[in-house]
């Protein structure tokens, strides 16, 4: 009976993605999952049972889509069959809907990766036994919908002890993060030094969690690299564990170079991405894919050939411009994407805030996030979404001068305008919330 649920499940899910797809409704992320596991309740277990080898998963708060998208595609690029939720839907229907449309009749994958929602993961170890969990980093995030740091810390640990066999790739540089597996096989990975190929400021995104866990005494840092994370140490001798997969780092405007140490050994990669939080995001994926066995020579191809997942560090063109789309959701990893904007000699700048419940209702995080930056950026700057007036009056208040500010509330007429505005040597940068990155999606491939 479970089997006839499951294929009746996958039938009429696979039917509706083909129906979805043809109206043109969406792009299909969620429903069909939604469907199968409303046949079949148990349709996850089922589906998952027809993979041969490893089953990896990947949480936390900033970076889960796209480490999980450079792990999958390193995964996929060694010769190995793959099933990964590719769009970042990382809720229950969304990792369903994965299985719905990768999996095929007859023939088995060889791994599934999934990226988890935090407060999804203890529901998804319900349905699968994960082989290895990466956790990116803890930042405060959509504190309407989490709480505050140490629930969605607590749910993520939850999570993990259910399975004292699941391998944790933690990040090193990360203090509220030491602890989370207490019981399981633990792999750290983190950063040794990082050198940045342009002029940039102080990071003064909000460290989340300083004290020390132990005697709750301010952690001292020998290095910090943005916010909470770097090498981090207490009086009472609470420290940063010696990752296994450490790394060097050069930070240019739209790349980063890396040489990775391990196991006594040397490689050195590229990863066409911007951004210090890219290179937690790659260095993760990496150090993942060299422990299941995968050669540096094939982790650069697939490198080399990655693609960004839509608005997540996206280089594109819009109406003939080039552009890069960087989602922004929090505090810290917005302050690090505006503080990468300095990299941009030339360039144009688009804000869009909306207050979706995807995006969080409660919008104030813009206050703490690093706008200040821009006070010397002096170029003009248009704001849109449903919050865009919260957003200039963001900006007023960072110091950037209004007079280069302008408010359009439609977000297709924004990037238009903003695309007119760009100079055909400069760079077009966007950088949307959650919703506003959907929304765009419905329009930009009009607009290339």
């Amino acid at each position: 009976m479970a089997d006839l649920k499951y294929y009746t499940a996958l039938i009429a899910a696979k039917t509706a993605t083909t129906l979805i797809k043809i109206l043109g409704k969406s792009k299909a992320t969620s429903a069909p999952g939604m469907l199968a596991m409303k046949i079949s309740k148990d349709f996850i277990h089922q589906a998952a049972k027809n993979n041969r080898e490893k089953i990896i998963t990947v949480t936390g708060t900033n970076g889960k889509t796209t480490t999980t998208g450079l792990l999958a595609h390193i995964v996929k690029t060694s010769g190995k069959r793959i099933i990964h939720n590719t769009e970042g839907a990382n809720m229950l229907t969304g990792v369903a809907t994965a299985l719905v449309q990768k999996t095929k009749f007859f023939q088995a994958s060889d791994y599934l990766i999934f990226e988890s929602d935090e407060a999804y993961l203890q529901k998804l170890y319900d349905f699968i036994n994960a082989d290895y969990l990466l956790v990116t980093n803890l930042f405060r995030d959509q504190l309407d919908r989490y709480g505050e740091l140490d629930i969605t810390y607590r749910k993520i640990k939850e999570a993990i002890d259910k399975n004292d066999k699941l391998t944790v790739f933690i990040n090193a540089d990360d203090p509220t993060l030491e602890n989370i597996a207490s019981k399981n096989k633990k792999i750290y990975f983190g950063v040794n030094s990082v050198e940045f190929a342009y002029e940039l400021k102080d990071s003064l995104a909000p460290a989340e969690n300083t004290s020390c866990p132990l005697c709750s005494v301010p952690l001292e840092y020998e290095k910090r690299f943005y916010a909470h994370i770097g090498h981090y140490v207490c009086k009472c001798g609470y420290k940063r564990t010696q990752p296994e997969y450490s790394c060097d780092v050069k930070v240019y405007d739209s790349y980063s170079e890396l040489t990775i140490h391990f196991g006594g050994k040397e490689a050195s990669f590229t990863v066409n991405m911007p951004g210090l939080y890219n290179v937690y995001n790659a260095l993760g994926a990496i150090s993942a894919a060299l422990e299941i066995g995968i050669d540096e020579q094939t982790i650069q191809k697939a490198l080399s050939s990655y693609s960004s997942v839509f608005g997540r560090a996206e280089m594109t063109t819009v109406c003939g411009k080039k552009t890069l789309i960087q989602l922004i959701k929090n505090p810290v990893g917005a302050s690090e994407v505006i503080r990468q904007i300095q990299g941009f000699e030339k360039s144009k700048l688009v804000v869009i805030l909306n207050d979706d419940y995807a995006d969080g209702r409660d919008v104030s995080w813009i206050w703490d996030a690093d706008f200040e930056v821009l006070q010397s950026y002096g170029q003009k700057i248009i704001v849109s979404g449903t919050r865009a007036n919260d957003a200039a009056l963001r900006l007023k208040y960072a110091g950037v001068n209004t007079e280069l500010i302008t408010v359009v509330d439609d977000i297709e007429t924004a990037v238009s305008k903003a695309a007119e505005m760009t100079a055909d040597d400069e760079t077009l940068l966007i950088l949307p919330t959650y919703t506003a990155l959907l929304k765009m999606q419905t329009f930009l491939s009009e607009m290339k």
